[in-house]
C-alpha cells in the first residue's frame, strides 16, 4: 500500500464518490495495481496492455469472490480497495459462513493524508457487514497499519499464517 492509508490530516474530499466500481472502470482500476507494483517493486514482468487485459478479465470472473470499492473524481479514478470473500466451512450454527479479507487498498499519491483511503475501507466493511461476513482480515504494510487501527483492526493472537512460498519447517 505503501503509505495509502496512513494518511493523518483530513482534507476536502466532499466532491470525491467511494462506491462498487463499474465494469467500465476496471480499466482504470488495473491501472492503480499496476500503478502500485511500480511503486512497491520498482519494475513490472509484463507489458502493461496486457497486465490490463488480463486483470479485467479477472475482475469480471470473479464477481463472486471479490468486489472492488473505488474513490472517483470527474470520472476518474483516484483510489481502490478490494473485499475478497472466502466461504467457510458449515457449522450446526450456521451454514452462510464466510469471513473477508481487505486487500489492495490504493490511493493515488497527490490525494494520500486526506482521509480517502480510509472512505474505501470504510465502504469495503460496509459491503462485508451487508454480506454478513464474520470477521475481516487485512495483510498490512508497516506504514498502513495504523490507518486499519482506526479502522477497528486488531491484532489477534489466534489468526495464524503461514507463508507457502518457504520451504516447509523441518522435524
Amino acid at each position: 500500500m505503501n503509505g495509502a492509508v496512513c494518511g493523518g490530516l483530513l482534507g476536502q474530499v466532499d466532491d470525491i464518490e467511494v462506491r462498487a466500481a463499474r465494469p467500465e472502470e476496471l480499466p482504470a482500476v488495473a491501472a492503480l495495481r499496476w500503478r502500485w507494483t511500480e511503486e512497491v517493486h520498482g519494475s513490472v514482468p509484463m507489458p502493461r496492455a496486457e497486465f490490463a487485459a488480463r486483470f479485467a478479465a479477472w475482475a469480471a470472473d470473479h464477481t463472486a469472490s471479490h468486489r472492488c470499492s473505488v474513490a472517483v473524481r470527474d470520472g476518474e479514478v483516484l483510489g481502490m480497495a478490494w473485499l475478497g470473500v472466502v466461504v467457510r466451512v458449515p457449522h450446526p450454527r450456521s451454514f452462510d459462513r464466510a469471513s473477508g479479507d481487505l486487500q489492495c487498498v490504493y490511493v493515488t499519491p497527490a490525494e494520500r493524508g486526506r482521509g480517502l483511503a480510509g472512505r474505501l475501507v470504510g465502504d469495503v466493511l460496509a459491503a462485508a457487514r451487508e454480506l454478513g461476513l464474520e470477521r475481516m482480515t487485512v495483510h498490512s504494510s508497516t506504514q498502513a497499519v495504523p490507518g486499519y487501527v482506526r479502522a477497528g483492526f486488531a491484532v489477534s493472537p489466534v489468526l495464524l499464517q503461514l507463508d507457502l512460498r518457504e520451504a516447509p519447517p523441518t522435524g
